[in-house]
C-alpha cells in the first residue's frame, strides 16, 4: 500500500507522448541544396635558351647534352636539354635532340609543353612542337618523377639544320613554354559581405574642399590656390622635387606659376586630389562643348609639365575625339611638342583630307603650327601625297572595272 501511495504522489518516469513524435514543421522544410565547382587551368611560363658555339658542340658524343639554367613554372623547376649528337645510339648522330625536363621533386606532374626553334632570318618560319592550342586525345603529358622528360629524339636532322635559317652566327635560339595543370574546388560562400568600391579619391577631394591643413599656396595669373605639400608630392614627381628636393627653398610658402591660366591650374588641382576631371560647365559657366577642346589643350600642356601621365592620356583621348577644322592645327602642334604620337597621327590624317586641308590652312592655328613646328609641314605633305596616290589608284581601278572585258582593252587614266 505504501508503494502504491508513493507511485501516485511521485513524478512519472514515462516520457510524454508529445516528445516522442517528430517535429511537424521540420518535416515540411525543403531539403538543403549546396553546390561546388571544380576549376582546372594551367599556370604558364616560358624560358629562352641561347645556344652559342654550335659547331664546337658537335662530336661531344651521343647522349651528351647542354642544359639551360633551371626556371620555375607552377611551383616546379624545369630545364631544357639540347643533344647536339642526338640522344639515341641507333640514330648515329644524324639528328639533334631537344627535351624539356622536370628539374625538381614532383610526382605525376601534368603539364602542357611547347618547344620552338626560332627562325633567325626574320621570316618567322619557326619550327614548333606544341601541346597548346590543340585538342589532346590523351590529355596533358604526365611527368612521373624528377628527371622525367618530354621532347623529341629526332627534333631536326643535323645536315638540314646546319644549312637552315635556324642557325645564325653559329648560334641557335630555343624557346620553351610550360603550362602546369592545376585543379581546385570552390564551395559555396557562407557569408554575404559586400566590399564597397574605393573612395580614397573622395577623401582626398574633401581634404581640398574643407580648407584645413594647407601648407603651401600657388599664385597663378593673380589668383591664389592653397594645397597640401604631401598630396602634391605623392601625385607628381615634379611637385615632389620642387617641394622636397635638394634644391627646394625652405622659406617659400607661396610659389608663383608662370605661363598658365588660373582656370587651368584649378582643374589641374582638382584632378590631383579627386583623380577625375570636374564638371567644366559648372566650373567655367560656359557650355561644356565650347570649352572642352580648349581646356583639354591647356590641360595637356599642364599635365606634361607636372608629369601627370594619366591626365595627359585623358586629354589626348578627348582631343582625338574632338578633332575639328578650327582646332586641329593647334592640337597637332601640341601633339608634336608633347610627344602624343597617336594624337599626332589622328590630326595629320584629318588635316590631309582634300575636303579639310584648304579650310585648315586658313585658320589661325595653322599659322601657329607653321611658326612653332615647321618640320611638321613636311609630314603633312607626305600624308597629302599618300591620299593622292590612293585616290589615283582608285581611279585606275574603277576604269579597269568599267568595261565588259577589262583585259581586252587598254586602261587610260582619267584627265
Amino acid at each position: 500500500m505504501g508503494a502504491g501511495r508513493a507511485c501516485r504522489g511521485g513524478t512519472s518516469a514515462r516520457p510524454s507522448s508529445s516528445s516522442s513524435l517528430p517535429n511537424p514543421s521540420a518535416a515540411l522544410q525543403p531539403p538543403t541544396e549546396t553546390a561546388s565547382t571544380s576549376l582546372t587551368d594551367t599556370v604558364n611560363g616560358s624560358h629562352h635558351f641561347r645556344i652559342s658555339g654550335y659547331s664546337l658542340l658537335k662530336g661531344m658524343g651521343i647522349g651528351k647534352y647542354m642544359a639551360s639554367d633551371t626556371f620555375s613554372v607552377g611551383g616546379y623547376d624545369w630545364a631544357i636539354y639540347f643533344y647536339p649528337d642526338g640522344k639515341s645510339v641507333e640514330d648515329a648522330a644524324t639528328y639533334v635532340s631537344l627535351f624539356i625536363a622536370l628539374a625538381s621533386e614532383g610526382t605525376d606532374v601534368r603539364a602542357l609543353f611547347e618547344l620552338t626553334l626560332l627562325d633567325q632570318s626574320g621570316k618567322e618560319q619557326h619550327k614548333i612542337h606544341s601541346h597548346f592550342g590543340r585538342t589532346l586525345e590523351s590529355g596533358p603529358y604526365t611527368l612521373k618523377y624528377r628527371g622525367s622528360m618530354w621532347g623529341y629524339k629526332r627534333f631536326f636532322k643535323r645536315t638540314a639544320l646546319e644549312t637552315s635559317d635556324y642557325l645564325k652566327d653559329d648560334c641557335l635560339l630555343v624557346n620553351c613554354s610550360v603550362g602546369v595543370v592545376r585543379s581546385h574546388t570552390e564551395g559555396p560562400k557562407v557569408y554575404t559581405i559586400t566590399v564597397p568600391p574605393s573612395n580614397i579619391a573622395q577623401h582626398f577631394g574633401q581634404l581640398l574642399e574643407c580648407g584645413k591643413g594647407f601648407d603651401v599656396s600657388f599664385e597663378v595669373d593673380g589668383e591664389i590656390f592653397n594645397a597640401h605639400k604631401l598630396v602634391l608630392a605623392a601625385r607628381s614627381p615634379v611637385f615632389r622635387a620642387q617641394l622636397f628636393g635638394p634644391m627646394r627653398d625652405r622659406n617659400i610658402h607661396c610659389i608663383k606659376v608662370e605661363d598658365m591660366e588660373a582656370p587651368v591650374f584649378k582643374v589641374l588641382l582638382h584632378f590631383i586630389y579627386w583623380d577625375s576631371l570636374p564638371d567644366m560647365e559648372e566650373d567655367t559657366g560656359l557650355n561644356a562643348k565650347s570649352v572642352s577642346t580648349l581646356m583639354a589643350q591647356h590641360l595637356l600642356v599642364a599635365a606634361d609639365r607636372y608629369a601627370l601621365d594619366r591626365l595627359k592620356l585623358q586629354c589626348e583621348v578627348q582631343l582625338c575625339e574632338d578633332v575639328a577644322i578650327n582646332t586641329v592645327a593647334t592640337t597637332l602642334a601640341l601633339a608634336e611638342q608633347h610627344h602624343c604620337f597617336q594624337l599626332k597621327s589622328i590630326c595629320l590624317k584629318f588635316a590631309a583630307l582634300p575636303e579639310n586641308l584648304r579650310a585648315v590652312m586658313q585658320t589661325e592655328g595653322f599659322e601657329y603650327l607653321k611658326f612653332s613646328c615647321p618640320s611638321i609641314l613636311s609630314e603633312l605633305l607626305q600624308y597629302v601625297a599618300r591620299i593622292g596616290e590612293n585616290s589615283t589608284l582608285s581611279m585606275y581601278t574603277n576604269d579597269a572595272l568599267d568595261g565588259s572585258d577589262a583585259n581586252a582593252r587598254r586602261v587610260k587614266p582619267r584627265i
